[in-house]
């Protein structure tokens, strides 16, 4: 398949802002001493991470065309390959999902040399399932990518930037951040939608992501969505499976355990990143400030969240509570260290009234339960149970393997 040179030139600006961000910025993912994967959106600095940390390593980049032909003609290549390099015990596969044959020879080689390792970094697993890949039947574990942690950039972290622009490591130091967004969503459709042929309308999926950014943070109604969009609730069902499937949405799930009331049954809907939501979000003359910036803090919060599950070493899980009478917690963290009730406020001042009614309700259901309530002022309160701290001191505190409460 042809590809233009700006779509070339776009791959090759990605790689080289990441790897300058990656050389001064430490990640938070940890390198398992096994084979795995490491999934995650495009721009989120998974191949620089492996260039730090296997700077040796024999790698193949599925995204140079030159190289994906290649491998596509003959993944048998691949043993040739390394067969050849007898001192490289490390491979890397960048984009595994370009070439689903390979992860084949991959546990082929697995099987005939323990001490080959394989590092398969990949921005979408639909290929993958598509093509009925086990992900090497159990042999190689997964790890996920995230965009920057507040904790991760430490100083250089700035709350507004953050809840403008988001915090993908390509666009954060970018001068043009706008366009900078725009053209990196632009690149998702192409490379992952289109080229894929994941979706043969590419205008009513382009009508769908406008549609469904105003679902950020809040519960999932695809008949709606559907509905909105002039398509049929099959169709919006399927694009929503193409958004998290190339990892840029996630869905939260109800916390149900050991349910005293009756629950809310379907999910909240996030874009992995509020810098991409903030983009897709269309912006009209009539509304409020609150009704953007709110669901941008929300989201903000949740991939913090998510990244600090995925990143530490005990097990947690990121869910949201709702009662049928309306009683809502947006996030519950669950897990080995505790179970967290973790409410949002995108306001400067908090009082007595402001989301603590459904946590007194959770605590009442769930008496282990610690409350957090965060905000945009710059105090730490304690109201009876609940803990009120600054979202911005929050997410600065919070690092994968310390406990959510600083």
């Amino acid at each position: 398949m042809a590809f233009d040179l700006p779509f070339l030139v776009e791959i090759w600006q990605i790689k080289c802002h990441i790897q300058r961000m990656q050389d001064l910025i430490k990640r938070f993912l940890r390198p398992p001493k096994t084979s795995f994967f490491i999934f995650g959106p495009r721009g989120t600095g998974k191949t620089s991470w492996t260039v730090q940390h296997y700077p040796d390593a024999l790698r193949i980049d599925l995204l140079a065309p030159n190289i994906e032909r290649a491998y596509e003609s003959y993944p048998e290549r691949l043993i040739e390959i390394i067969e050849a390099n007898p001192d490289k015990k490390v491979i890397v596969i960048d984009e595994i999902q370009k070439n689903p044959k390979l992860l084949e020879v991959v546990h082929l080689m697995i099987e005939k040399d323990k001490s080959l390792q394989f590092i398969l970094t990949g921005s979408s697993a639909r290929k993958l399932r598509m093509k009925g890949v086990n992900l090497l039947a159990g042999r190689a574990i997964e790890r996920h990518m995230h965009p920057f942690m507040a904790s991760e950039l430490g100083s250089e972290f700035s709350m507004k930037k953050a809840l403008k622009t988001g915090m993908i490591p390509l666009i954060w130091e970018s001068q043009e951040t706008e366009d900078t967004l725009a053209t990196y969503i632009s690149l998702y459709i192409r490379e992952e939608v289109k080229i894929e042929s994941f979706v043969r309308d590419i205008g009513a999926f382009g009508r769908f992501l406008e549609v469904i950014s105003f679902s950020q943070g809040s519960e999932l109604n695809l008949s709606n969505l559907a509905r909105e969009c002039e398509v049929k609730r099959k169709t919006a069902e399927n694009y929503l499976k193409v958004l998290e499937d190339i990892l840029l949405s996630f869905k939260l799930q109800v916390f149900s355990k050991k349910a005293q009331r009756l629950l809310a049954a379907h999910p909240k809907f996030y874009f992995f990143d509020c810098g991409v939501y903030n983009t897709l979000r269309p912006k009209f003359s009539l509304d409020k400030p609150e009704e953007i910036q709110g669901p941008a803090l929300e989201g903000l919060v949740a991939q913090h969240l998510r990244a600090w599950c995925d990143y530490s070493s005990t097990e947690h899980h990121l869910y949201y509570w709702r009662t049928l009478t309306g009683l809502e917690i947006d996030f519950i963290v669950y897990g080995e260290t505790g179970l967290f009730a973790i409410e949002v406020k995108n306001k400067n001042k908090i009082n007595n009234s402001d989301g603590l009614k459904a946590l007194h309700a959770f605590k009442k259901d769930y008496p282990s339960a610690q409350l957090i309530l965060l905000y945009q002022g710059k105090e730490k309160m304690k109201l009876g149970d609940v803990l009120v701290l600054p979202c911005e001191q929050f997410l600065l505190n919070l690092i994968p393997d310390q406990g959510l409460i600083p």
